[in-house]
């Protein structure tokens, strides 16, 4: 009979430990960063061990980054080795600046990348990764490669292409899960047919009956804001490294004439004197957002007599804490 009740016992405890460690229970986390440009900062390592190393503290189930990342060459091993120590699951989002010398093929075949746009599922999410990096003259599209896009008038730039946009259409409507988006280029400000990728977003969320697609990320214009369109929250995450200028900075007070000659487009740039990412968590109800705060090397912006924005983009060094209701 003891033997009966103990066997009973055991059977009971393995079904609660099986229970609470049921995945759809259980928080989801990641960790995100964007535009490390890690290959022409002086301290390009240690920008992506900070990154690394903040991963592998919060135990998340993955580490994203959102492109402008690093380059494929000899000197940039280093930094890749370093991206590594984080054993988990990596993904990468494609930059415009990850084309600057090499073809889309090239970059994704030197990362191990799937393709261009993917997508995969996590928990109780479906995350979708897509291709901001697409001309389209008005005719026909091409791919950003070796630089051309720097060629182009930037009302050509920053497009969805119809292939990918009809493959983004079928993705989501294969899953029951909430979706979460990541691209380089803001689908809310910055793609140039962002309407056309955000009504396919929010079609989905029509014919799904709930709110299926919930926030989407974004990099490239180094600066940070939290907005929503129709339901949709839109979050540019910060560069990790520095906020782009576009005219001199007065760097030489910055850092010594060897590194200014060295990374030169420190001198159009000011840099976060540390770096920035986040760390998100989703549960069923709702998403928390911890993001990170630097300080601008100076001369600061202030210093510079700048404003506070660059364009229509806040002129900060901060990734902001946020939180999304899911309900």
């Amino acid at each position: 009979m003891k033997s009966v009740i103990y066997s009973c016992i055991v059977f009971l405890c393995t079904l609660l430990s099986l229970v609470s460690c049921n995945s759809s229970d259980k928080p989801l986390k990641f960790a995100i960063v964007s535009d490390l440009h890690a290959s022409a900062m002086p301290d390009g390592k240690e920008r992506v061990q900070a990154v690394v190393d903040a991963a592998n503290k919060e135990n998340v189930d993955f580490l994203i980054q959102l492109g402008d990342f690093i380059r494929l060459d000899s000197i940039s091993r280093s930094l890749d080795s370093i991206w590594n120590e984080y054993e988990g699951k990596k993904y990468h989002v494609l930059g415009n600046h990850d084309l600057d010398a090499y073809t889309k093929e090239e970059f994704l075949k030197g990362f191990g990348i799937p393709n261009r746009y993917y997508s995969f599922d996590k928990g109780d999410f479906h995350f979708i990764v897509l291709d901001g990096n697409n001309l389209y003259d008005g005719k026909e599209y091409s791919h950003y490669a070796k630089s051309n896009y720097l060629k182009a008038k930037s009302d050509m730039r920053a497009f969805v292409d119809p292939e990918q946009l009809e493959w983004l259409i079928n993705d989501l409507a294969a899953t029951d899960k909430k979706c979460i988006l990541f691209s380089h280029q803001s689908i809310d400000s910055f793609m140039n047919n962002g309407d056309e990728v955000r009504a396919v977003l929010e079609n989905a969320n029509k014919h799904a009956g709930f709110k299926k697609v919930v926030l989407a990320f974004s990099g490239h214009n180094h600066s940070n804001y939290t907005k929503e369109i129709n339901g949709i929250t839109y979050i540019q995450i910060n560069s990790a490294s520095y906020v782009w200028v576009g005219k001199p900075t007065m760097t030489e007070k910055r850092y010594p004439q060897a590194i200014n000659e060295k990374y030169r487009l420190l001198r159009y740039s000011i840099t976060y004197d540390k770096p920035l990412y986040a760390i998100v968590t989703l549960a069923k109800d709702r998403i928390d957002i911890k993001g990170t705060q630097a300080d601008f090397l100076p001369p600061t912006p202030q210093d510079l007599g700048l404003g506070d924005s660059i364009d229509i983009y806040p002129l900060v060094s901060i990734i902001a804490d946020a939180q999304i209701d899911l309900d």
